[in-house]
């Protein structure tokens, strides 16, 4: 054993099957953390609720920083490189787990997806993978990335708010050439088509939320679907009675999501620090290796969307958790710490891919995009 000091987010899964043999673990609240808690640290291990920067870490002996999420918008990497503390991410981990997520709410909403245009901002590892399953479904799709210009599919914004399901995934950059924060702000809302879906998982102030309420309640009529907010956790209530899905940041929250991204930054720490490899094989906290059998029959008729939906709806429904959002919201327990108690609290969930179905009722057509969607 190393005996490295590690202090890590409580909410980060698996840190003792994949950290543990490493020393001594220390859980903290990653909302809260404070400086002194590192005051002996040797790794710090966070999720996108930690801003880690020169007040969190200077002077402290911390020579590891790993996010087990996408993004690093909540990490000052550039503080990090000049002092020389080697840092990771986790990028694309949760990938697979919001793209289900987009399809799950549709179908929540009974959105038949078969037929429509999808608009695409932001054609990163989740953008990309989205726009990769719509082509297995054979689903148009118009992209907007400025850093991919070269795209297949490149648009112009204009261009994807004008189709009929929308869906934005950028990250969220401040500055630079191409900065995301409102990148849709009131004028690119006010273009969305009143019988259009938009469906914003990424985060959340790459809207303007405020614009959004005030547009939302002044009679726009476009379909609304937010996982991610501004002010997180201290979100805007007013808003959320106005959408039509809401969830508290859980899109990327499945089982298998989360443990990819603590493998990942056990990899990084490992390959930062020269420390022993980590075998997946010692892991105790590894997602459940069998299958659950669905329906066989769905109870519509099989060759209906609603089948399609009904399957989907059996492996994860996400109005269940825009249910428990809205009861947080008028409870008693203040906005913000009911946001971070439901996505501490979260239950477990599995991605398509740990279900069967038995499919020799259903016709091929309806086979092939419960397949495209990752059904067995």
């Amino acid at each position: 054993m190393s005996g490295l000091r590690i202090v890590a987010d409580e909410n980060i899964p698996a840190l003792e099957d994949y950290f543990g043999d490493l020393g001594t673990l220390v859980r903290v609240p990653g909302r809260n953390l404070q400086r002194e808690q590192l005051l002996d640290a040797d790794v710090l291990l966070v999720r996108s609720v930690t801003r880690v920067n020169a007040a969190l870490l200077a002077g402290t002996p911390v020579r590891f920083v790993g996010s087990c999420t996408i993004g690093t918008d909540h990490l000052d990497t550039g503080w990090l490189e000049a002092q020389g503390i080697p840092w990771s991410a986790a990028p694309g981990c949760n990938a697979n787990s919001v793209v289900e997520y987009v399809f799950c709410a549709l179908a929540a909403l009974d959105i038949d997806w078969r037929g429509k245009s999808f608009g695409i901002v932001g054609c990163g590892n989740v953008g990309g993978l989205l726009q990769q399953r719509l082509h297995a479904l054979d689903i148009d799709c118009a992209i907007y990335d400025p850093w991919l210009p070269d795209n297949p599919d490149a648009a112009a914004l204009a261009t994807v708010l004008a189709q009929d399901v929308i869906c934005l995934h950028a990250p969220l950059v401040k500055d630079g050439p191409h900065p995301s924060r409102h990148l849709i702000g009131r004028a690119q809302l006010e273009q969305i088509k009143d019988d259009a879906t938009l469906i914003s998982a990424g985060r959340g102030a790459v809207v303007d939320c405020t614009a959004l309420r005030d547009l939302l309640r002044a009679g726009k009529r476009f379909t609304t679907v937010l996982d991610v907010w501004e002010n997180e956790p201290d979100i805007d209530t007013g808003l959320l009675e106005l959408v039509d899905l809401g969830t508290p940041h859980i899109a990327g929250y499945s089982l298998d999501g989360k443990l990819a991204g603590t493998r990942m930054i056990r990899a990084a720490l490992s390959a930062a620090l020269s420390l022993p490899d980590h075998s997946d094989a010692a892991a105790g906290g590894g997602v459940k290796s069998g299958r659950t059998e669905l329906l066989s029959r769905p109870t519509v008729a099989p060759t209906a969307f609603a089948a399609m939906a009904e399957l989907l709806l059996q492996i994860y429904d996400p109005r269940a958790d825009d249910r428990r959002l809205r009861e947080a919201a008028t409870g008693a327990q203040p906005m913000a710490q009911a946001f971070d108690r439901l996505r501490r609290e979260y239950p477990e969930r599995l991605e398509l891919s740990h279900y069967s179905l038995d499919a020799t009722t259903l016709d091929t057509a309806l086979r092939q995009q419960l397949a495209a969607l990752g059904l067995q």
